[in-house]
C-alpha cells in the first residue's frame, strides 16, 4: 500500500473572539496566511485572510477537478477545461457552526464525449475523491454542464 502525508499548520494567539492566528504549509503557498473570528465572520469579501471553510473549499474543487480529470482521461477523453466552485453552506444551531451542505458547480469542456457519459464520470469523481470520502458526512450536490 502507497501512503504519503500532507502538513499544514495553525498557530492561534489570544482569545477566540479577539486573537489571531497564521497558516502555513510545507509549498509556501499559505506562508503566514493570516486568520481569525473577525475574518471569518465579518470579513464579507473575504480579502483581508482566509478561513477553515475556504481552504476546505479550495482543497475540495481541486480534489474533485483532479480525480474528474484523472477519470476523463482514463475513459479516452482530454478535457479541455474543467472549472469547479465548491460552496459550503454553514448552520449555525444550539451545538455550535456546522456543514449544511456543500454544493460542487462544475463548468467542463470536453471535446467527444457524450452528455450522458460526462454525467456518469462526474458523479463517479464527486464520490471517489479524497476530500468527499473525508466529508461524507456532509451533503454533497453536484451541478455539472458541459460547455
Amino acid at each position: 500500500m502507497a501512503t504519503f502525508t500532507r502538513t499544514a499548520t495553525a498557530v492561534w494567539h489570544g482569545t477566540g473572539p479577539e486573537g489571531s492566528g497564521t497558516l502555513n504549509g510545507p509549498s509556501g503557498v499559505l506562508d503566514n496566511t493570516p486568520y481569525s473570528a473577525k475574518l471569518r465572520f465579518q470579513n464579507e469579501d473575504g480579502r483581508a485572510g482566509t478561513n477553515p471553510e475556504e481552504l476546505i473549499a479550495a482543497a475540495h474543487a481541486g480534489c474533485y477537478s483532479m480525480a474528474l480529470s484523472f477519470a476523463l482521461t482514463n475513459a479516452g477523453f482530454t478535457p479541455e477545461q474543467l472549472q469547479c466552485a465548491a460552496h459550503i453552506k454553514m448552520e449555525k444551531s444550539d451545538s455550535g457552526w456546522s456543514f449544511a451542505r456543500i454544493t460542487l458547480n462544475l463548468e467542463a469542456k470536453v471535446p467527444g464525449i457524450s452528455a450522458d457519459q460526462f454525467m456518469e464520470l462526474a458523479q463517479g469523481a464527486k464520490t471517489g475523491c479524497p476530500v468527499s470520502k473525508a466529508l461524507s458526512t456532509v451533503p454533497i450536490e453536484l451541478e455539472a454542464k458541459l460547455v
